[in-house]
């Protein structure tokens, strides 16, 4: 006869079966059972300061193990406090498993303290959305959740289960995971259309983005791109799939390369705004491999569509595609254009100008850090500009919201990387309007004794939004953009860790040391200079 246990302790069984050692929460009532379940299952409760932090937490935990990470949430106003995060997951088809507490069955529908129709808010931006309603079935429920976030097309999930049937008990059978790792290959007459379309080209390019990453693909990236001669642009969760000095890897010339190629492959991601909604020349031939199929033909039809893993798909490629013969001198074309961004934008790199430029503080950041910090990317301007500067060696070590836009994320993303990953090297690289939103959560991190070191970028405004605003409308027209040039190192004061304050670039590099080596969580505030990157398009629209 099967030993019962309580509905809590399901839930933290079949959450343990799944790999998970670790969940992001706010305290709550309604969920009280499953906390008692993780203490006796040895999984780390993770308290935070808000919800929103407790879900962006669990993604980050999730995408350094490519996996699924678990934020446990009350009813009704915690349940809410984690839809812009859950939204985030669904737009860039990242995993998450929500588990949400409910006022009781038995109460339903009498205004039961926080009662809400929780489901109904969460369909449109999950991938699946259920109720239990049965103690002994958590453990089949907690494993559905899990095969629907982790099932092509990755993303959310939301599993609501009621104060009563956590505390109520019930046999423990059938606990562990439900679901099949097998990949998908994609269609062998679109693998070879594409083989071929591939290896007549003249002027290739290729894009490759998060699926690389999902799919554990950079091995077979880098045997596709050297068997094929193609030079490789790399965005989102894709950063650092190639090395910096890797000889197919391009960066700063996509703008030539997708202008100018006579075939484009993209990979793992969606022809979104980042590549112009698929608007590329009407005689390119586009080759796009993507997990969901519902992408392939949004904004453009492909002249060679895979439906498929990127692993999988490119391992294939990687032996299908002809070496080509650079007769025309692509790559070189390819090489110039990227040198030429360099000596374009020289001066500003190594300015030694008071307050810092954007690029300034990258170039800075890449002489510092190790190769193996991962790095955050939490902001506008700021990390757009640090990303064209700062180099990534690794698979996994960039992070940044995604096609959603979504600000705030640092700091709980490093609560995640460092819950995931306790051995990596954390930095967060923000804006000061970003930083605002979660930045409460530096006393989780001091609290826990998480070493994880903040760059913010302080220009005292929403640089992003300030600065084309001020070019649409003219000067009087900056409303709502100004921020105050608030001290940010010294939160440290209240909260504990290591605070350094800049603004001269010669400052910079020994402040980082400083604050690297302290072993402490950690805000380096360096002030930037408010109106270096003007004249940069207002990437909105």
């Amino acid at each position: 006869m099967s030993e019962s246990f309580q509905g809590g302790r399901l839930a933290a069984k079949a959450i343990a079966a799944e790999g998970v050692d670790a969940i992001f929460t706010l305290s709550g009532g309604h969920v009280m059972p499953i906390y008692e379940g993780c203490r006796q299952e040895r999984i780390r409760v993770v308290d935070v300061r808000h919800e929103q932090a407790a879900a962006h937490a669990a993604e980050a935990y999730g995408r350094m193990r490519r996996s699924a990470g678990v934020a446990v949430v009350t009813a009704g106003p915690g349940v809410t406090g984690v839809i812009t995060a859950v939204a985030n997951c669904h737009v860039g088809q990242t995993p998450l498993v929500v588990i949400g507490g409910a006022r009781p069955l038995v109460q339903a529908e009498q205004r039961a303290l926080q009662e809400l129709d929780q489901l109904s808010l969460f369909r449109p931006i999950t991938k699946w959305s259920a109720v239990c309603t049965q103690a002994e079935r958590i453990p089949e429920f907690v494993a559905t959740a899990f095969r629907h976030a982790l099932a092509q097309p990755r993303g959310p999930v939301y599993l609501e289960l009621p104060m009563d049937i956590l505390f109520a008990d019930a046999p423990a059978e059938k606990v562990g995971p439900s679901r099949t790792t097998a990949r998908m290959f994609g269609d062998p007459r679109e693998v070879m259309k594409a083989a071929s379309l591939l290896s007549e080209a003249e002027r290739p390019a290729v894009i490759a983005g998060g699926g690389i990453w999902w799919d554990g693909a950079w091995k077979q990236l880098a045997a596709f791109a050297r068997n094929g001669g193609f030079p490789v642009y790399l965005n989102g969760s894709g950063r650092g799939a190639l090395p910096p000095d890797h000889e197919f890897f391009f960066q700063h010339s996509r703008g030539t390369a997708l202008k100018e190629a006579d075939v484009i492959c993209v990979i793992g991601t969606p022809l979104d705004f980042r590549l112009s909604f698929g608007r590329f020349p009407a005689d390119t031939k586009l080759v796009h491999i993507h997990a969901d199929a519902t992408e392939i033909g949004r904004n453009r039809v492909p002249d060679a569509g895979i439906v498929g893993d990127c692993a999988a798909v490119l391992g294939i490629l990687a032996d299908a595609v002809k070496t080509r013969r650079d007769d025309r001198g692509w790559l070189q074309r390819l090489r110039d254009a990227d040198a030429a961004w360099w000596n374009e934008h020289r001066s500003e790199i190594e300015s030694d100008a008071a307050p810092l430029h954007h690029y300034r503080l990258g170039k800075i950041l890449d002489d510092v850090l190790d190769p193996s910090t991962v790095v955050i990317g939490d902001g506008g301007d700021v990390v757009a500009a640090v990303s064209r500067v700062l180099r990534v060696h690794w698979p996994g070590n960039w992070l940044d919201p995604g096609p959603f836009g979504c600000l705030g994320v640092g700091p709980p993303y490093a609560l995640g990387v460092k819950t995931a990953k306790p051995a990596k090297h954390v930095v967060v690289v923000a804006g000061d309007g970003a930083f605002g939103l979660n930045g409460f959560e530096f006393e989780t991190l001091t609290r826990f004794g998480v070493p994880v070191t903040f760059v913010i970028g302080n220009d005292a405004a929403w640089g992003e939004i300030r600065i084309p605003q001020i070019g649409i409308y003219g000067d009087e027209g900056e409303v709502a953009t100004r921020l105050a040039p608030t001290r940010y190192d010294r939160l440290t004061e209240a909260f504990g860790g290591h605070g350094e304050h800049v603004e001269q670039p010669d400052e910079l590099a020994p402040a980082l040391e400083r604050a690297l080596g302290s072993g402490e969580p950690a805000i380096v505030n360096v002030m930037l200079d408010p109106d270096a990157m003007s004249g940069h398009p207002y990437r909105g629209m």
